[in-house]
C-alpha cells in the first residue's frame, strides 16, 4: 500500500512558463510522457497567482520574452518574495547573449538553456540533471 502513495509523492512537478502556446503544449507533453506532473502558465502574473495560491513545483522552466512581466522580472520576484525557496529554476529562452545568461544566474537561476540549440528531449535531460543537484 505504501508504494502507491510513494509513487505519487515522487512524481516531480515541473512548472513551464512560456507565452508561446505551441511550445508550452509541446514541453508539457514531453514532460508528461516521462512521468512529470506538469503545470503551465503563459505569463508572469499567472505564475505569481499560482505560487501565491500555494503551488510548489520542484522546478520552473522560465521563458524570458513574455508580455507584461518578463522572465527576469518574474525570477527576481520569485526570489525576493521567497515564493518557492526549494524549487530549482531554469531559464529556457531563445535569448542567449552571454550578458543575459549572466543576469539570469545573478538573479538565482539554476541553469540557462537556449531553446534553439536543444531538442525537447535534451531539455528534459537537463531538468533531470538539475533536479539531482540538491
Amino acid at each position: 500500500m505504501t508504494t502507491d502513495t510513494n509513487s505519487s509523492e515522487t512524481k516531480q512537478k515541473v512548472f513551464i512558463v512560456d507565452d508561446d502556446k505551441f511550445l508550452l503544449d509541446m514541453y508539457a507533453l514531453k514532460f508528461s510522457e516521462v512521468g512529470f506532473s506538469v503545470c503551465a502558465a503563459g505569463s508572469g502574473a499567472d505564475v505569481l497567482d499560482k505560487l501565491n495560491e500555494g503551488f510548489v513545483p520542484d522546478i520552473i522552466l522560465l521563458d524570458i520574452v513574455m508580455p507584461g512581466m518578463d522572465g527576469f522580472e518574474l525570477l527576481k520576484n520569485i526570489k525576493e518574495k521567497k515564493l518557492v525557496p526549494s524549487a530549482k529554476i531554469i531559464i529556457l529562452s531563445n535569448i542567449g547573449q552571454e550578458s543575459d545568461i549572466e543576469r539570469g544566474k545573478k538573479l538565482g537561476a539554476n541553469g540557462y538553456i537556449v531553446k534553439a540549440s536543444v531538442t525537447p528531449t535534451e531539455v528534459v535531460e537537463k531538468v533531470k540533471e538539475v533536479l539531482k543537484q540538491k
